[in-house]
């Protein structure tokens, strides 16, 4: 039995009393703050722990503090989201008159009352409104980002209501719906009301969330509250993604921690030994508890105590710390200016912080066409009437003529004046082409105060042939639930509208249906949109709206029924005629998509248009080429037909790459390929693959999967058309499952949302389509082009300085660490530190944490521009060359080296140390700020010789934590804290006589060059004779930072090109039409002896020189390490 909620929501995840308990539980939750809790509970025993707690609980606190003010913050603004929200007052009919009550006290079943601006409280059935037969306007930007209006019309019975209280207080109508959900676009159930049953759909219903816009006022009755409505079904928990580098991390500090228990043993086997064999000689000087005298149970607690020493070596700051440089690197995203688009004052959203490393990353992008490759902006340029075709493409715009009762829209033009001459004429094929073209459609219109009449469109191409209908003089005027009011040549004339077909993604297209004319626009169109007709006899029409009302009267099957009642009328139709959309290409998608196939990035378009406009697009953005070796089209409607065509596929890729010429070779390859190995995709060659999306649905099924994937993975081109939503999703989960590649999908509309979702990346375009893609996304800005800046500049840096961190993180740990581990072989084992406590306490807290915060942040290899300019500076994050397990153990090994240098340089000079003056003995505090202070500048000088970038930040803070150790040490050693806190500060003076003697400065220099030199000359070789493309350009680019005076003179290049048709068109489910997209640009070659080709390469076009130009470079520094300008 469903339970109805009331409408109180409640996003905040703590209250006052809950706040401490529940947000330690879950931050306990985490492995390495549960692991310290541990450490902390062990230094509470005696026995076990030779350090103070505090040396544990100060980070401990520290982390769990900065985390538990971040969720205290994010839950208080929740809390007075939510309180606001709460309290809003809405009028409810109760006892028979409208009350004023808070949303929170709604309950299912209540009849509310909204009026204009209004938002509404909670899911409502509407009932009547202030408008005729019982229409409202809504807005829905808060649930789908969309902000044109959207119309809701009641049900007739209940539209006879009107604003006669009585009456609506004695509504007792049921409703039996569906469940709760988050499908913002469906609806399903049944009003039982005086006897009858009236079915109900998602026109009848008005979302929380929404604005009552238009209307005076509207009733309706509540039928979702609180957590069931839609807009909070769709606020859920989204789906974590983690990044390759968290999932290595989190191996890496297991593994971290097994080193710590096997350093743990072998202190404490050696332990055992000592107290065995060398223990009791100590006794007669050393006082020793009963308890510990066997050597077994004294190894046993020493293993503890020395897990308690060593923990350091598993980084309870990472997290955090990496977290801090996220955010920093989100910010850069949010704050960089040439990611701004000025025309819709759109700045890119970095709307996670936890993914920035993975656009580092990334191998495949997958990316929708219409509002994402283009512009999404739709103009009528063509059409087909009668057989004739109209619009010519390769001449001056042609003025219409002023009709004398049409307001022409200024800003409409078009290529033909013979068509102008037809509606003149009165031509009867081309007066029924416009009047259908104003009938058929979900526009909504607006009547402006100064007469001006606005179309609310759902989608970019309706609005440009309502208003190509428009131009030509057929006026869309007005509508309701029963009739269509169009202006036809200066004549007003009204339609009854019979019935309604929608558009969803199985038919491709929509009907509406009148007592004059049937009218038919859609079907599975590219470069047109076919219109087309029937005529009805009553008898037909009665007979096939009975069945339409008994499929409207199912309830689980009622979507099935509808669809068979819609296919049974939509047949035998009179082709009319089609019309042509034209969608240009965004600007820069060309120069885009050639760089990130520079980068080895592939591209795969996934659209929802039909074969022939996919290519064409293809050929405008230069994916496909005219020079290419072979392109490949699958177009089998079985599984067998597409099983053939990829086999012969496979077979002129393997056998012209690998000269496969029998069959044994060729199968021994396929069952190779079928092993799991990976693809082999350096095939000579140009290929693409083209595939439909009936074909694309074979091809995903489980035995032809490895098939399509492992020829699709080789192709440099791959096109997917005619896909639903779902096989969006299917195509980019089969690439992760199968590739172990990272992915990044592209998209603007509702249709690309399971896309973006299922990609590693999801990245969303505010274009045309609404906000629904951006809310689902993790990135977003304006236009494709950005998509170059976000990968190569903001992605490779924020992986560059994430790996950078992470190895220095580690050395400088086990650096710190490791040299407890040698000092225990010195002290018999005992668990005694080298450091003071409070060094241990505040080493990774305040003595590093700034400087390599500022490194990961702040740091970078190459500029900007060369990061764009040198697209194949990209390659060593795709093979994730930077931080893998290998550099992992080579940090390690760094780490014990330094450690090693840290202790056994200092022990041996003060293995007979005396002073200066001959008389002071060197004791174990002054061997300790040693090692202490050799540590510091050892970490301080890498750290400089790891930065590649230094900025005012890096400087500060590398130099002011090497001063603040030293202004700590003196004041800790001082005499002033030692009279205040004599048992925690005993050591007076020690600082100051150990760091005034000469000798101690050169045993930390000693140790500083011996840590450091190895590194400098490793790197100076490894630079001058390996140098990476990373290393070269940086080079260049200090040179060229040298010459900066000079400036290069060179000419910008000009292209000119050729247009090739293009139509593009996808729709949403629900909105009645199909879109339709135009013609792009396709780069062609330029003349070599022409001017305006020549580029400082003398190559033919842009892209030529993209790529001779980093071929150049690469070849420049192999032959030549002389850089000449």
């Amino acid at each position: 039995m469903f339970l109805f909620q009331n409408n109180r929501i409640h996003t905040s995840k703590y209250n006052v009393l809950t706040f401490l308990p529940i947000n330690l539980f879950e931050q306990f939750q985490r492995v390495a703050n549960a692991y310290f809790l541990f450490l902390l509970i062990l230094q509470l025993i005696p026995e076990i722990s030779s350090l103070s707690w505090f040396t544990t609980i100060v980070p401990l606190v520290l982390v769990l503090t900065i985390t538990a003010v971040k969720d205290a913050t994010d839950d208080y603004f929740r809390h007075k989201s939510d309180n606001q929200v709460n309290n809003r007052l809405s009028e409810v009919l109760i006892n028979g008159r409208l009350q004023s009550e808070k949303w929170m006290n709604v309950m299912a079943g209540d009849i509310i009352k909204l009026e204009n601006n209004q938002f509404v409280a909670a899911d409502l059935l509407l009932l009547s409104s202030s408008e005729p037969h019982g229409l409202c306007y809504i807005e829905t930007a808060e649930l789908d980002g969309e902000t044109n209006l959207k119309v809701r019309h009641a049900l007739p019975v209940t539209s006879e209501l009107g604003t006669d209280i009585s009456r609506l207080a004695k509504f007792d109508g049921v409703v039996a719906c569906e469940p709760p959900n988050n499908k913002l676009d469906k609806f399903t159930g049944d009003l039982s009301w005086k006897d009858n049953k009236y079915p109900l759909n998602n026109e009848k219903i008005i979302l929380r969330g929404c604005v009552l816009r238009n209307t005076s006022w509207c009733f309706g009755m509540v039928i979702f509250a609180g957590p069931d409505t839609k807009l909070m079904q769709n606020s859920g928990k989204t789906k974590f993604k983690r990044t390759s580098i968290d999932r290595l991390m989190n191996t890496l500090v297991l593994w971290i921690f097994g080193f710590l228990v096997c350093m743990g043993i072998i202190l404490a086997i050696g332990n055992s030994i000592w107290e065995h064999q060398v223990g009791d000689y100590f006794r007669a000087f050393l006082f020793q508890d009963e308890v510990v005298k066997n050597s077994i149970f004294s190894g046993f607690l020493t293993f503890w105590s020395y897990i308690i020493i060593l923990n350091t070596v598993v980084p309870i700051s990472l997290y955090v710390s990496v977290e801090v440089i996220r955010l920093g690197h989100s910010y850069f995203i949010n704050w960089d200016r040439k990611m701004y688009y000025s025309k819709k004052e759109t700045l890119a959203e970095a709307r996670t912080t936890t993914l920035n490393e993975e656009l580092g990353q990334i191998e495949y992008v997958f990316s929708d066409k219409t509002g994402t490759l283009t512009q999404n902006i739709m103009t009528f340029n063509k059409c087909s009437i009668n057989g004739k075709t109209y619009g010519i493409l390769n001449q001056r715009s042609v003025i219409l003529q002023e009709f004398s009762h049409n307001k022409k829209n200024s800003k409409f033009q078009f290529y033909d004046h013979s068509l102008v001459e037809s509606i003149k004429l009165g031509d009867p094929k081309v007066h029924e082409f416009f009047r259908l073209l104003a009938l058929c459609h979900t526009v909504m219109p607006e009547e402006k105060n100064e007469g001006k009449l606005i179309y609310q469109v759902q989608s970019p191409d309706e609005g440009a042939l309502v208003t190509a209908a428009r131009n030509f003089g057929f006026i869309f005027k007005s509508r309701t639930p029963e009739t269509i009011t169009v202006e036809e040549m200066g004549k007003v004339v009204t339609y009854q509208l019979l019935a309604f077909l929608d558009f969803n993604n199985i038919r491709k297209r929509m009907s509406v249906i009148g007592t004059n004319d049937t009218f038919e626009f859609g079907g599975e169109g590219l470069r047109t949109l076919a219109i087309a007709y029937r005529d009805l006899n009553e008898e037909y029409f009665k007979e096939w709206f009975k069945l339409l009302e008994e499929a409207n009267r199912e309830f689980d099957k009622r979507d099935e029924c509808i669809a068979a009642a819609y296919e049974e009328i939509e047949k035998d139709m009179m082709l009319l005629g089609a019309t042509a959309i034209e969608d240009k290409l965004q600007d820069g998608v060309i120069e885009t998509i050639a760089s990130l196939s520079l980068a080895n990035i592939k591209i795969w378009v996934l659209t929802g248009d039909k074969q022939e406009t996919a290519m064409n697009i293809g050929y405008s953005c230069n994916m496909l080429t005219d020079d290419m070796n072979e392109v490949f089209i699958i177009s089998g409607h079985s599984a067998a037909e597409v099983w053939e065509e990829l086999k012969k596929a496979k077979e002129i890729l393997f056998g012209r790459s690998t000269g496969f010429t029998n069959g044994y070779a060729f199968c021994e390859k396929l069952q190779e390929l079928k092993r799991g190995s990976t693809v082999e995709e350096s095939v000579t060659g140009d290929y693409a693959l083209i595939i439909n999306g009936h074909s694309l649905g074979h091809a995903l099924e489980a035995n032809l999967q490895s098939e399509f994937l492992e020829i699709a993975c080789i192709c440099k081109t791959v096109i997917c058309c005619r896909v639903t939503p779902l096989q969006k999703a299917q195509v980019v989960e089969l690439v992760k499952e199968y590739r172990k590649a990272v992915t990044l999908a592209i998209g603007d509309g509702a249709n690309d949302i399971s896309m973006i979702k299922s990609a590693h990346i999801g990245v969303g375009i505010s274009g045309q389509e609404g906000m629904q893609a951006v809310l689902a996304s993790d990135y977003s800005f304006a236009q494709f082009r950005y998509l170059q800046r976000l990968l190569l500049v903001h992605g490779r840096w924020s992986y560059f300085r994430m790996c950078k961190f992470l190895c220095y993180f580690f050395y400088k740990n086990f650096a710190f660490t490791l040299v407890h581990f040698w000092f225990g072989f010195f002290c018999g084992f005992s668990a005694q530190t080298v450091y003071d406590q409070w060094f241990i306490t505040l080493f990774n807290i305040v003595y590093t944490s700034l400087p390599i915060l500022a490194m990961g942040i702040f740091d970078q290899d190459v500029s900007e521009q060369n990061s764009m300019d040198y697209p194949n500076l990209y390659r060593p994050g795709q093979l994730n060359l930077l931080f893998n397990k290998s550099k992992f153990f080579i940090c390690i090994a760094h780490g014990v080296y330094t450690s090693f240098a840290l202790f056994f340089i200092p022990y041996g000079v003060f293995y007979n140390l005396a002073g200066e003056d001959g008389k002071h003995i060197a004791d174990y505090q002054s061997f300790a700020v040693t090692i202490a202070t050799s540590l510091v500048i050892v970490v301080s000088v890498q750290i400089a010789l790891d930065t590649s970038y230094w900025t005012v930040i890096n400087h500060v803070f590398i130099w002011g934590s090497v001063a603040t150790y030293f202004s700590i040490l003196f004041t800790m050693h001082s005499d002033g804290i030692f009279d205040v806190f004599p048992n925690q500060f005993p050591f007076v003076g020690n600082a100051r006589h150990s760091l005034t003697q000469k000798n101690i400065w050169l045993v930390i220099l000693l140790t500083t060059v011996v840590s450091v030199m190895p590194v400098i000359a490793f790197r100076f070789i490894k630079v001058d004779l390996y140098p990476t493309l990373s290393d070269q350009i940086r080079q260049l680019q200090k040179v060229q930072d040298k010459a900066r005076p000079l400036k290069s003179h060179r000419r910008q290049p000009r292209r000119t090109s050729s247009r090739r048709s293009g139509y593009a068109f996808a729709h949403q489910e629900g909105y009645g039409e199909l879109i339709t997209s135009g013609k792009n640009m396709r780069v062609k070659n330029l003349h070599p002896t022409s001017g305006l080709g020549k580029t400082m390469y003398n190559s033919t076009s842009w892209i030529e020189n993209l790529c001779k130009k980093t071929t150049d470079t690469v070849n420049s520094f192999s032959l030549d390490r002389t850089v000449k300008l």
